[in-house]
C-alpha cells in the first residue's frame, strides 16, 4: 500500500460535525443498559456530594470509554467529538470523571465491586459468556495476582512487591471452561508491596458465590487452580468449604521433598510436552517429562480438623545442566521438580489429566496481559481508592467487550480484547438523520461487517422493515 498522489495535494480539516470514530459503542452500551449498568450504578453507589451524583451515568462513561481504549482519565475526552452528541447523551467531562473517582473510599470501590458482580450476572444471561457441553463439565476458577507498574511517590500506596517493580498490586479471579473464553469473576486492588496472599481468601470466596450462580445447572465441583504463593489454608480452606475442588502449585519445602523420593521409578508416566513425540505402536509418548503422584495431607502441622487429604502430582524434566563443561556429563540422570496438590478424584482425572489441567492455569496470565494493554495501561489517580475504582471500572469493561463479542461471531468469542475493539468498536461512521431516525454509515465492504451487524442485531433489535 502506498499514498495515493492521483491529486495535487492532499489536506486534513477537523470540521465534520456527523462523524464519530467508535460506531460500536452503540451496540455496546445498548447491551449495557439492556443489563442494567447505569441502574445497578445508582442503586449500589452512595458517593457522597455532587460529585457523586448521577452515578450510573458517570460510571457508564467510564466503562463506555474504556471499551473505546481509554487508559487515561484525559482519555475519556474521545466520547465528546463530532457526531457522538448526536448519538449518545450526558458523556461528561474528563474533569468531573476525575473528580467523581476521588471521591471515592473503600466502601465505595466495595460497592462497585457488588455492580460488577451483578453486570456479570446479568450479562452470562443475554449472552453465552460461561458455557458448558454438560452439567457435569467442570468450571476452573483462577486466582493470581499481578504487578502494575507505576511511577513516582505520588501514588498512594505503591511500593515495591516480589517483581522488584514499583507499582500496585491487582489480585484478579477469572472463570472458564474449555469452550468458553475466561471472563472476571473478582478482584481487589492493594498495596504494591503486599504479599501475594494477601485477602485471597475474601476474594475467592467471592469468586465461587459468583461462579455459583454464574453456573446455575452445572453439577459439578468448580476447580480453583493457584500458584505457590497462594498454597495456604487461608485460601485453600475456603475454596474447599465454599464446596470446589484445589488445584495449588506447592513449594519444594523438605517435607514435599521427602514425599517425592518415596514415589517409585516405575511410577513415572511420560507426558505429551515439549519435544514430546508419540509412539502409534505403543499409543503412548515418547517423552523426557514424566509425572506421578502419591496421597498427600496438606497443613499437616496445624491441627487435625484442618487437615486437607489429596492427591501430590508430581511433574520431573531432565535438568539439562547448561553449566556444566563439555565431556563431563552426569553419571546418573538429575531431576527437576514440579509439584502441586490436588482435591480432585482421581476417578475424575488421572495423573496426567490432572497435570495437564493444571497447566492450564496459566489462562489468567493472557487475563492480566489484556488487560495491561487496555484500561490497566495506567493506574490514572494519585490516591488509592480512585485507583481500585478504577480497577474494578476496567473489569466491568473487559467483562463487558467479551460479551458482545460473544454475541458477535463465534470467531471472536475467544479474541483478545485489542482484536475485538479494532473489528467491532473502533468502527468510524457518519451519523445521519432522516424522518427522526437515526442511521450510523458505516465503511463499505469492512471486512467484519456481518460480525457488527449480528452484535447491533442483538443488542439494539432488528432494524425496522424498508418502507415503499
Amino acid at each position: 500500500m502506498q499514498l495515493c498522489h492521483t491529486s495535487a495535494a492532499t489536506s486534513a480539516v477537523f470540521d465534520d460535525p456527523n462523524l464519530v470514530s467508535s460506531a460500536g459503542l452503540v451496540p455496546v452500551l445498548a447491551l449495557a443498559r439492556s443489563v442494567g449498568l447505569r441502574e445497578l450504578s445508582d442503586r449500589h453507589l452512595s458517593v457522597p456530594t455532587d460529585k457523586g451524583a448521577n452515578a450510573g451515568l458517570k460510571v457508564s462513561s467510564l466503562v463506555a470509554g474504556m471499551v473505546a481504549g481509554a487508559d487515561s482519565i484525559d482519555d475519556m475526552a474521545l466520547l465528546r467529538h463530532g457526531g457522538m452528541g448526536r448519538v449518545f447523551a450526558n458523556a461528561y467531562a474528563p474533569s468531573t470523571l476525575g473528580s467523581f473517582l476521588r471521591t471515592f473510599t473503600f466502601g465505595h470501590v466495595r460497592q462497585l465491586d457488588a455492580v460488577a458482580s451483578r453486570l456479570l450476572l446479568g450479562l452470562a444471561a443475554t449472552s453465552p459468556l460461561v458455557t458448558t457441553t454438560d452439567a457435569d463439565e467442570r468450571v476452573m476458577i483462577d486466582v493470581d495476582d499481578t504487578i502494575i507498574e507505576v511511577h513516582g511517590y505520588a501514588k498512594q500506596g505503591s511500593g515495591y512487591g516480589y517483581s522488584g517493580v514499583r507499582g500496585l498490586n491487582a489480585l484478579l479471579a477469572t472463570v472458564s471452561t474449555d469452550q468458553s473464553a475466561p471472563v472476571v469473576v473478582a478482584q481487589r486492588l492493594r498495596k504494591g508491596a503486599c504479599g501475594s496472599p494477601r485477602g485471597a481468601a475474601r476474594l475467592v470466596a467471592d469468586a465461587l458465590k459468583t461462579t455459583r450462580q454464574l453456573t446455575a445447572g452445572n453439577r459439578g465441583r468448580p476447580l480453583v487452580r493457584a500458584d505457590s504463593a497462594f498454597y495456604g489454608h487461608a485460601t485453600v480452606g475456603t475454596a474447599i468449604r465454599a464446596g470446589a475442588d484445589v488445584s495449588v502449585t506447592v513449594r519444594l519445602n523438605p517435607k514435599v521433598k521427602a514425599t517425592i523420593a518415596t514415589i517409585d521409578d516405575d511410577a513415572w508416566t511420560p507426558i505429551e510436552y515439549t519435544d514430546a513425540v508419540f509412539d502409534e505402536d505403543a499409543q503412548t509418548w515418547v517423552s523426557r517429562a514424566e509425572v506421578a503422584e502419591i496421597p498427600f495431607t496438606a497443613f499437616a502441622s496445624r491441627a487435625k480438623s484442618e487437615h486437607v487429604t489429596g492427591r501430590l502430582v508430581v511433574r520431573r524434566i531432565p535438568d539439562l545442566n547448561p553449566g556444566k563443561k563439555a565431556g563431563q556429563e552426569t553419571l546418573f540422570d538429575t531431576w527437576r521438580f514440579h509439584a502441586f496438590f490436588t482435591t480432585t478424584d482421581h476417578a475424575l482425572a488421572n495423573t496426567v489429566a490432572a497435570d495437564k489441567t493444571h497447566r492450564g492455569h496459566a489462562i489468567i496470565e493472557q487475563v492480566h496481559t489484556d488487560l495491561k494493554h487496555s484500561a490497566l495501561a495506567h493506574l490514572p489517580s494519585g490516591k488509592f481508592a480512585a485507583n481500585a475504582a478504577w480497577l474494578v471500572l476496567a473489569v466491568i469493561a473487559f467483562n463487558l467487550t467479551r460479551a458482545a463479542a460473544t454475541l458477535a461471531a463465534t470467531g471472536l468469542a475467544k479474541a483478545t480484547t485489542a482484536t475485538i475493539r479494532r473489528k467491532l468498536i473502533t468502527v468510524p461512521a457518519r451519523v445521519a438523520s432522516s424522518a427522526r431516525r437515526v442511521t450510523l454509515h458505516l465503511p463499505a465492504a469492512w471486512p467484519w461487517e456481518t460480525a457488527w451487524a449480528d452484535l447491533f442485531a442483538r443488542a439494539c433489535g432488528p432494524p425496522p422493515a424498508p418502507t415503499t
